[in-house]
């Protein structure tokens, strides 16, 4: 299958809405364990979860955010990723304190599955009209520093695209207006989410 990421197409297997559903009790299952050992029986995962994908998992309390963490490229087979990504979330992102055992019951999970980020080959200020908002995630490269921000960001905050694009460059540690700078690599991608709501 294909999907449209950056300017280009590439190859992309997506998740069925079972695997989506798998991916997601599978972080529930390694956050749990991880934070408070509830054990779990490891389940039979589909082929799929044995290719590389890159994986973000958000972890969240009353819709605010508590930890999010994962891997932008395809570096791990995604049920390693998934592992990794959802411990990571629950205590080691450094903007918060690790999660405590009291706030599993109200910790809801989001794993975003994503694709290959593609290189926007683009004059710079021509980047604000190839994005488009709800389908991409952005990832801004340049002076030493690097930011993220995944799809679901900009709809939470109703942001248009050019709000996105400062985002991710403040993100980065770059003053907002960094994306018009030739020196300022922005990359696109797109994600599979999935949580408690998916179908």
């Amino acid at each position: 299958m294909y999907i449209i990421a950056g300017i280009s197409l590439i190859p992309m297997e997506l998740l069925t809405p079972e695997e989506g559903r798998l991916a997601y009790s599978y972080a529930m299952k390694v956050l749990n364990n991880h934070v408070a050992g509830t054990s779990f029986i490891k389940p039979e995962f589909t082929p799929v979860f044995f290719e590389k994908r890159g994986v973000f998992v958000t972890l969240t309390i009353n819709s605010n955010l508590r930890g999010c963490i994962g891997f932008p490229h395809a570096i791990l087979p995604l049920v390693d990723a998934i592992r990794d990504a959802a411990k990571s979330a629950a205590t080691e992102d450094p903007r918060f304190p690790p999660i405590s055992v009291s706030e599993l019951p109200d910790i809801s999970v989001e794993v975003t599955v994503l694709t290959e980020p593609e290189l926007l080959m683009v004059h710079p200020h021509e980047r604000e009209q190839a994005i488009e908002v709800g389908r991409h995630g952005l990832i801004v490269k340049g002076y030493g520093r690097s930011g993220l921000l995944l799809p679901q960001v900009p709809i939470e905050w109703g942001w248009n695209t050019r709000e996105f694009l400062d985002h991710t460059c403040n993100k980065a540690g770059l003053p907002a207006k960094s994306w018009l700078e030739s020196a300022v690599q922005v990359f696109t991608f797109e994600g599979q989410i999935f949580n408690e709501k998916s179908d």
